[in-house]
C-alpha cells in the first residue's frame, strides 16, 4: 500500500545578523529589540497582572533553564523523544536551539539591575514544563512523541500548551483527537504556530488544523502580515509579531530570528496572562478574549492571513469581554463525530475526505527564512572587549595613516 508521508517540523528559524555599536549606557542592546512588548500592549498589561500562577508547557528541542534570563522559570520537564534528558532541559535533535528561543518569548525573566537586560517574555512571572521533542536518525515516532507530550502536559499541571511546530499536512492521527481531546477536557488552552510560507508551508498544517486550537499567524514590524514568516488559514485566530524577533540561544548569547514559531510563544504569555487575571474563565472564554479584543488591521475579519486580528494584551487582560458558551473539547468531538467514519484502514483528513493514513517522515526540516547565523553579543561583551577593540583599531589606523605619511616624506624628492 503507498503511503501519504508528512513531516513534522519546528517552525520559525531564520536570519540572524551581528548587533553592531553600542547605545547610551542605559539601554539594553536585546532589551531594546523587544519592540512588541509595548506596541502589542503587553507592558501596560503588566500593571495587572505578570502571569504568576499559571504553567505553560513548551513542546519543543528543549529548553536551557540554565540561561540567565530563564533561570527559576522552569518547573519540571520530560523527554519524550528517547534522545534528550529526563528533565527535558538538554536541547536535541535538528535546530535544538529552537526550544529555548520560543520558551525566552514567553516566559523570560532578563537579568541585571530590576532585570532590565536581556530577554523578557509576555508573561515573565509564570513557569514553563520542559518537554523535549526530536525528530530524525534515533527518534521516536514523531506522532507518537507529540500524542505522549500533550498527555504529560497536562497531567504535570499545565494551564497553556506552546507548539511551534507543525505536521506540514492537514491530518493527524487518531492519537492526536485522543491527546488534544484529554487537554481541552481539562481546560488546557493550545497555542499552535501558523507555519512559514518561506519555509515551504503555504497553507496552515496540524496541529493549526485541530478544532480548539489557538492558531498564530505572523505580521511584521508595521503590522502588515508576513509574506515570509506566516502562513495562511482560515483556522488562524490572532496575529502577532514574527519578523526582527530576538531569542536566547543555548548555552548563553541570543539570536535573532523570524517566524511564527516566535509569534506562537508571544501569545502564550499573553494567555497566561489573562489566565492569572481571570483565573474564573474557562478555555473558551480565555480564547475569547484573545479574539474579540484583537485590533482590526483594516481588512474584513476573521481573515485567512490575520485572523480575528493583531494581538492586544492589555485589553486581553483588563478589557470588559461579553461571555460566551461552548468549548474547545466539544469542537473537537463534534469534528470526531463528523469525520472519523472512513473504511477500514483509511483515516479521513479534516474535510471528511478519506485518506490513506500518515505515517511521518522521520526527518524534518528547518522551518527557516534563512539558516540560523551569529549569536548577538552581550552587552558585556561589548563593553569588555567590543569597546576596547574599537579603541585599540582607531589607534592602530592613526598608527598606519602616520606611518604612510612619514615614509611619503622621507621618499619624496627634496628641492635645491
Amino acid at each position: 500500500m503507498k503511503r501519504l508521508t508528512s513531516a513534522i517540523a519546528v517552525v520559525g528559524l531564520a536570519a540572524s545578523l551581528l548587533f553592531a555599536g553600542v547605545g547610551s549606557a542605559a539601554a539594553d542592546q536585546i532589551r531594546d529589540r523587544e519592540y512588541w512588548l509595548t506596541e502589542y500592549g503587553i507592558t501596560a498589561a503588566w500593571n495587572t497582572t505578570k502571569g504568576k500562577g499559571v504553567t505553560i508547557a513548551i513542546i519543543d528541542t528543549g529548553v536551557d533553564g540554565s540561561h540567565v534570563d530563564l533561570q527559576g522559570s522552569v518547573a519540571g520537564g520530560t523527554d519524550v523523544s528517547g534522545l534528550g534528558s529526563s528533565n527535558g532541559q538538554t536541547p536535541v535533535g535538528i535546530n535544538n536551539e529552537h526550544g529555548t528561543m520560543v520558551a525566552s518569548l514567553a516566559v523570560g525573566r532578563g537579568h541585571g539591575d530590576g532585570n532590565a537586560e536581556g530577554i523578557i517574555g509576555s508573561a515573565p512571572d509564570a513557569k514553563i514544563l520542559a518537554i523535549s521533542i526530536a525528530f530524525g536518525s534515533g527518534a521516536r515516532n514523531s506522532d507518537d512523541q507529540i500524542a505522549e507530550a500533550v498527555r504529560w502536559a497536562v497531567d504535570h499541571g499545565a494551564n497553556v500548551i506552546n507548539m511551534s511546530l507543525t505536521r506540514n499536512s492537514l491530518e493527524w492521527p487518531e492519537s492526536w483527537d485522543d491527546a488534544f481531546l484529554y487537554a481541552f477536557e481539562h481546560d488546557v488552552v493550545i497555542i499552535a504556530a501558523a507555519g512559514n510560507r518561506g519555509s515551504g508551508t503555504t497553507e496552515v498544517g496540524a496541529p493549526a488544523t485541530i478544532p480548539g486550537v489557538l492558531v498564530v499567524g505572523g505580521v511584521d514590524r508595521g503590522g502588515s502580515a508576513s509574506f515570509d514568516a506566516s502562513s495562511q488559514g482560515v483556522t488562524i485566530a490572532v496575529s502577532a509579531p514574527s519578523e526582527e524577533l530576538v531569542g536566547a540561544a543555548p548555552g548563553g548569547g541570543y539570536y535573532t530570528w523570524a517566524g511564527t514559531s516566535g509569534a506562537a510563544p508571544i501569545v502564550a504569555g499573553v494567555v497566561a496572562l489573562v489566565r492569572a487575571a481571570h483565573p474564573d474563565l474557562d478555555a473558551a472564554n480565555v480564547i475569547n478574549r484573545i479574539t474579540a479584543t484583537a485590533t482590526n488591521p483594516g481588512v474584513a475579519l476573521p481573515s485567512p492571513i490575520y485572523g480575528y486580528g493583531l494581538l492586544d494584551a492589555n485589553a486581553a487582560v483588563n478589557a470588559n469581554v461579553a461571555a460566551v458558551s461552548g468549548s474547545p473539547a466539544q469542537e473537537l468531538k463534534d469534528w470526531i463525530h463528523i469525520h472519523r467514519r472512513a473504511p477500514s484502514g483509511q483515516t479521513p483528513g479534516p474535510t471528511g475526505t478519506p485518506t490513506v493514513s500518515p505515517t511521518p517522515v522521520q526527518a524534518p526540516h528547518a522551518d527557516a527564512i534563512n539558516p540560523l547565523g551569529t549569536v548577538l553579543p552581550t552587552n558585556a561583551q561589548l563593553r569588555d572587549v567590543g569597546i576596547p577593540l574599537l579603541v585599540f583599531s582607531a589607534f592602530l589606523l592613526l598608527l598606519i595613516v602616520w606611518i604612510i605619511t612619514f615614509v611619503r616624506r622621507v621618499r619624496a624628492p627634496r628641492r635645491t
